[in-house]
């Protein structure tokens, strides 16, 4: 660790900080612009007292720092707007600061003093996230800790984000988080100075927010009947079984978390996803579509309704809203009306994305449409439509984003789009002066899985910790002035629980918000690691829960020229040992210890691995049915 730490800080600690054994390297994340550590360390009095002003800002920070300072550490805690002997001084800038930007903050402590300066509030609250890290691990205790030494390093830290747009979004559709749940990942998210919450909030499966002006969406459209399993294979519901799972959030819950996050220096991002994955809102108007079937649909509760085909795909029923019926710019602006005023945020995210088109091809209204205003294809039907709801958006005093579909046909004159089909949708974006957020599946899909199919709930593909700290928003390519930033988005079809959700948010939310934060040349993929184990001992001290995939092995399958079962493994961090058995029995470290490629023995039928560190088991135990690999074989 000390080689580690020397080697990524020799440009920016000054001499005593790397050459003094006692001096520990500070974990922060996301990695700070610049940071230099000085021997020597700060004891927290048993009086908290704050110098601070008390705008109304400045008295989120001062509530967050009571619940997660004063609180776990016993302290109590007094704010004066002058005070020169104060354990903690914030400072807002007389003048701004331009090198720290507006959520920049400079964070110096001494051995008698914490002073923050920064321009905004928003940069205070920065600043004060990074220096929790910088406390024992205790800090993050659920209730106050007790017989502990409460100190911190002396650093002097200068600190600005990379990216304005730092988001995280979290599909509420797919399954219902109720409000509580929502803020417990809002807490988790700004501990790591993510400012962007992207709420997906309508899909085929629920419609989650109400609309007074259209009782029927959240009495017909928010419920289910609940499946549990693999979603996609699932049978198709009876007409006698019940449903009754899902939910919504009231006008009510909604402003309590609006508020809360801003609270939190969060703005929150309202998505309803249209004219695709619209089922709810169809079953609960069938008006809405251009087929006339659709009287029968209902909610969507996991079985299959799209064919996923090589190049392409075909709804199985219409999941679409119907571009060439003027009552649904009617609906669309009653929702939009409600949902312009419930959220202050100034984008409203309309989705455009994975539109099956085949039953419009068969709709002669949407023939019509076609020949009167001259289109010439599907997606300039659904251009038509993206061109129109964007004038609804504006028309609410509100900026419209979609999908990087919104593109196909022509994009609407003044549409954000978000990339995710990877990087070239916002390449293009941006080529043409549109404002983009980059979210690519190839590195920022939460959703997928961490590690290898038999430990991860399975899905149709991977994004380990390595990939997804590879993320980079800005291509050499593109002007930066059109670049907002990122995020990560975590849908949520196989995510049943906010356990479950923090699970696949963390650590691959670590790597993001580095991504999105940090100087590009500040990445440094075994730092950050070294940082995440440092971090992983501090969710297990909050009860945040984690994903451990990136201490499993990874398998690689493959046939030998004697066409013999060859089996390989590697690890994705560096300093593990993989230890190894093919008869049945549980690995440890006195097992064999996995050195080259192995041949299974002729018999054998399982292998079973896992990892150690040293003398300590890191990664799960994986038991491996050779018919099970002999499969993978074959796929390639």
């Amino acid at each position: 660790m000390k080689q580690l730490f020397t080697s990524t800080y020799a440009l920016l600690f000054s001499a005593v900080a790397y050459c003094q054994p006692s001096v520990k390297p500070v974990s922060i994340i996301p990695e700070p612009v610049n940071l230099i550590q000085q021997a020597g360390q700060f004891v927290l009095p048993s009086t908290l007292l704050v110098e601070s002003d008390t705008t109304a800002e400045l008295k989120y920070v001062l509530n967050y720092i009571r619940s997660h300072i004063a609180l776990p550490t016993g302290s109590s805690l007094v704010v004066q707007r002058v005070a020169p002997n104060a354990t903690l001084r914030l400072k807002l800038n007389a003048k701004a600061d331009s090198s720290i930007k507006k959520e920049g903050y400079r964070l110096s402590i001494t051995d008698k003093q914490i002073t923050i300066n920064a321009n905004q509030a928003a940069g205070v609250f920065n600043g004060v996230l990074s220096l929790i890290q910088l406390f024992p691990n205790s800090i993050e205790s659920p209730v106050p800790a007790a017989n502990v030494q409460w100190t911190l390093p002396q650093v002097e830290i200068t600190d600005s984000p990379r990216f304005a747009w730092r988001g995280l979004m979290f599909d509420v559709t797919r399954h219902f988080f109720t409000k509580e749940e929502v803020k417990q990942y809002i807490d988790a998210m700004v501990r790591y100075k993510y400012n962007l919450l992207h709420l997906h909030l309508a899909d085929d499966e629920g419609w989650r927010l109400e609309i007074k002006s259209l009782p029927k969406l959240t009495q017909v459209g928010a419920w289910r009947v609940n499946k549990t399993g693999y979603f996609g294979n699932f049978t198709p519901p009876t007409p006698e079984e019940p449903k009754d799972y899902g939910g919504y959030y009231t006008h009510e819950d909604i402003q309590e978390l609006v508020q809360y996050a801003k609270e939190r220096f969060v703005n929150i991002l309202p998505e309803i996803d249209v004219p695709g994955h619209s089922l709810a809102a169809i079953a609960s108007y069938p008006e809405l579509s251009c087929t006339p079937e659709a009287v029968n649909y209902r909610v969507r509760s996991g079985e299959k309704i799209i064919d996923w085909k090589p190049g392409g795909f075909e709804a199985l029923i219409d999941n679409t809203l119907c571009p060439a019926n003027e009552k649904v710019y009617e609906f669309l602006d009653k929702v939009i009306t409600e949902v312009a005023q419930l959220f202050p945020f100034e984008y409203i995210h309309m989705g455009g994305d994975e539109c099956a088109k085949n039953f419009w091809e068969k709709s002669e209204a949407i023939k019509t449409l076609m020949k009167h205003k001259g289109l010439k294809n599907m997606h300039e039907v659904q251009s038509y439509f993206e061109k129109r709801v964007e004038k609804i958006v504006s028309s609410k005093g509100k900026k419209f984003m979609g999908w990087d579909e919104i593109l196909e046909g022509g994009l609407a004159p003044n549409a954000a789009v978000m990339s995710w089909r990877g990087l070239k949708g916002g390449i293009a974006a941006a080529k043409l002066g549109h404002e983009v957020v980059m979210s690519p599946t190839t590195f920022a899909y939460l959703d997928y899985m961490q590690g290898d199919p038999l430990v991860e709930p399975r899905i149709y593909a991977s994004l380990r910790l390595n990939k997804a700290y590879q993320f980079d928003p800005l291509p050499d390519s593109v002007d930066a002035r059109y670049i907002k930033g990122g995020q990560a988005n975590l849908w949520t079809e196989n995510v049943y629980n906010i356990r479950h959700a923090e699970y696949m948010t963390w650590p691959r939310g670590f790597a993001i918000s580095e991504s999105l934060w940090s100087p590009k040349e500040k990445k440094n993929w075994n730092h950050f690691f070294a940082k995440t184990e440092e971090h992983f001992k501090r969710f297990d001290v909050a009860e945040i829960k984690y994903a451990p995939s990136v201490y499993d092995p990874i398998i690689s399958a493959s046939k030998t020229p004697q066409n013999e079962l060859k089996i390989e493994l590697s690890t994705e961090v560096d300093g593990l040992d993989i230890y190894y058995t093919f008869d049945n029995s549980f690995p440890d470290r006195f097992y064999p210890k996995y050195t080259q490629a192995l041949i299974p023995p002729k018999d054998a039928v399982m292998l079973r691995i896992i990892t150690y560190k040293g003398k300590d088991p890191k990664g799960r135990m994986i038991t491996i049915p050779l018919d099970e690999l002999k499969k993978r074989t074959e796929k390639k």
